[in-house]
C-alpha cells in the first residue's frame, strides 16, 4: 500500500538545474527538473535536487523555489566536466548524497528520480541504503545515440551502455518520454514493459504563447529584426547531434537557388557550443563563412526563457534537424508560441511535431531537402499561417501540470512495486 509522498530527492549529477539551458550539458534536461520540482513543490510536494558543485562560490544548498532546494555536492575539481570524466567521481558524489540524508531523521524522502544514467548510479546506492522507490529518467540513450551518430561525433563509451542497462535492472519505475522511447527501453534494454510508463513532458503555456496583441512593440522589433525579413530560428546547444550545420547548409542552397532571397533571410542560432564542438567554439561560425552566408546569419547566446519566447515569436519556421531527440522540447515552446516547426522525423520530435499540421517532419538530413520545404514555406505565407494557428492547439496538449499529474500517478505506482536490487549493479 503506497503512502503519501512528502518529499522527493532528485539526482542530476552532471548538469546543474541552475545552469543557463542551451549551452554545455544544460539543455531540456534541465528546464524539465526546474518546471516539475516547482510545481511538485507547489502540490505541497518538496524537492531535494543533488547536483555535483562546479565552482567554490556555490553554497552547499541554494533555494531554487519555495520548497525546492539544489544540494550543490563537492565531487572532483570546481569546474565543468567532460561527462566522460565523471564516472570516476561518482563514488565521491555518491557519498556526498548519502551524507546529506544520514543528517536528517530515517525516511526523510520518499522517494528518488533520477535523470541520465549517471545519475541513476547514485541512485542504486541511495535505494538500498533508504529502502525507497528508485524512479529513472533515461532522457537519452546510448543505443539509440549511436545508432545515429551525425559525422564528427564521437560515439558513447561501452561503460555508459553497461550503466544504462543496470539502471533499468535496478528501477523500480522508468520514465519514457514518448511512445517510441517507451519501446526502446523495452526492445534495445530488456526493460520489463510493466516498469515503464510514458509521460510527455511539458512546455510552459503561460510563457510560451503567440505575441500577445497588447505586448509593446513586436518580437521583431525587441530583437532587431526587420519586419520583412524570413526569419529562420535555431534553438539549443551547438553540437553535432543538433545537427545546426544542416540549417546553414540549406540556407546557403536557397541562397543558390534565389540570390534575390538574401536581401530577406535571416537566420539565428541561439545556443551556445556542447559536446565536441567545445574543441571548435567558433566551428559554426567558421561553416558560415566557409559558404559564404556570414551576412545573413546572427549568432546569439542562449537566452534566459522569456527571451526565448519572443525568439520564437520572430520566427517564421524554427528548425530542428537533430540527428537523435528523446523528446524535443524546442519544437514544443515554438508551436506554442505560433511558430511551426521543420524537424528531422526522428525519435520524439515525431510526438513533439504533428507532420502536416503543426508543422513538417523530414526523413535524413540532406541540406537540399530541408531547403526545399523551407522555400516553399516561404513562398506560401497562407499555408505557413494554418500552420502555425495548428501549432499553438498541438502544443496545449503539453502542459506541465498534465506531466506532473502523470508523474505523481508513476511514483505512486513505483511505492508498491519495490524492486530489489541485482547484486552485481550495487555501488
Amino acid at each position: 500500500m503506497s503512502r503519501r509522498i512528502n518529499r522527493v530527492a532528485t539526482i542530476s549529477v552532471h548538469t546543474s538545474p541552475l545552469d543557463q539551458p542551451g549551452t554545455g550539458d544544460a539543455g531540456g534536461m534541465n528546464v524539465y527538473i526546474v518546471e516539475v520540482a516547482r510545481r511538485l513543490a507547489a502540490r505541497g510536494i518538496e524537492v531535494d535536487i543533488f547536483t555535483r558543485a562546479t565552482s567554490r562560490a556555490l553554497p552547499p544548498v541554494t533555494e531554487l523555489a519555495p520548497g525546492v532546494l539544489v544540494r550543490n555536492i563537492v565531487s572532483g575539481p570546481f569546474e565543468e566536466l567532460e561527462k566522460t570524466a565523471l564516472p570516476r567521481y561518482m563514488c565521491g558524489f555518491t557519498s556526498g548524497v548519502l551524507r546529506a540524508e544520514a543528517s536528517y531523521d530515517p525516511g526523510h524522502y520518499d522517494l528518488i528520480h533520477t535523470h541520465y544514467w549517471l545519475s541513476g548510479q547514485a541512485g542504486w546506492a541511495a535505494k538500498q541504503r533508504w529502502g525507497v522507490p528508485l524512479v529513472h529518467s533515461m532522457h537519452t540513450m546510448a543505443k539509440v545515440k549511436n545508432a545515429a551518430l551525425a559525422e564528427g561525433d564521437t560515439p558513447e563509451p561501452h561503460e555508459r551502455v553497461v550503466g544504462e542497462e543496470q539502471v533499468v535492472a535496478s528501477s523500480d519505475q522508468l520514465v519514457a518520454n514518448t511512445a517510441k522511447e517507451y519501446r526502446e527501453l523495452i526492445d534495445l534494454y530488456g526493460a520489463d514493459p510493466a516498469r515503464v510508463a510514458t509521460v510527455y513532458p511539458g512546455v510552459d503555456l503561460d510563457l510560451f504563447r503567440p505575441e500577445p496583441p497588447t505586448a509593446a512593440g513586436t518580437a521583431r522589433d525587441r530583437l532587431r529584426l526587420p519586419r520583412d525579413a524570413y526569419v529562420l530560428l535555431f534553438v539549443g546547444r551547438i553540437q553535432p547531434l543538433k545537427a545546426p550545420d544542416v540549417l546553414l547548409r540549406a540556407a546557403a542552397r536557397m541562397l543558390a537557388d534565389d540570390p534575390a532571397l538574401r536581401r530577406r533571410l535571416v537566420v539565428a542560432v541561439v545556443g551556445g557550443p556542447s559536446g565536441s564542438a567545445r574543441c571548435r567554439p567558433e566551428g559554426l561560425q567558421s561553416l558560415a563563412a566557409e559558404l559564404g552566408i556570414s551576412d545573413v546569419v546572427r549568432f546569439e547566446p542562449p537566452a534566459p526563457q522569456e527571451e526565448l519566447a519572443d525568439w520564437y515569436r520572430a520566427a517564421d519556421v524554427t528548425v530542428v534537424p537533430s540527428h537523435s531527440e528523446s523528446f524535443g522540447l524546442v519544437a514544443v515552446e515554438s508551436q506554442a508560441c505560433g511558430t511551426p516547426v521543420v524537424a528531422a522525423a526522428v525519435g520524439g520530435l515525431c510526438t513533439a511535431v504533428k507532420h502536416g499540421e503543426s508543422g513538417i517532419l523530414i526523413d535524413g538530413h540532406d541540406p537540399a531537402d530541408y531547403a526545399a520545404v523551407l522555400r516553399r514555406l516561404d513562398a506560401a505565407p497562407g499555408h505557413r499561417d494554418r500552420l502555425a494557428r495548428r501549432a499553438v492547439r498541438h502544443a496545449t496538449g503539453f502542459g506541465w501540470d498534465a506531466t506532473v499529474d502523470r508523474l505523481l500517478e508513476v511514483y505512486t505506482g513505483a511505492q508498491s512495486t519495490l524492486a530489489p536490487i541485482p547484486a552485481e549493479v550495487i555501488v
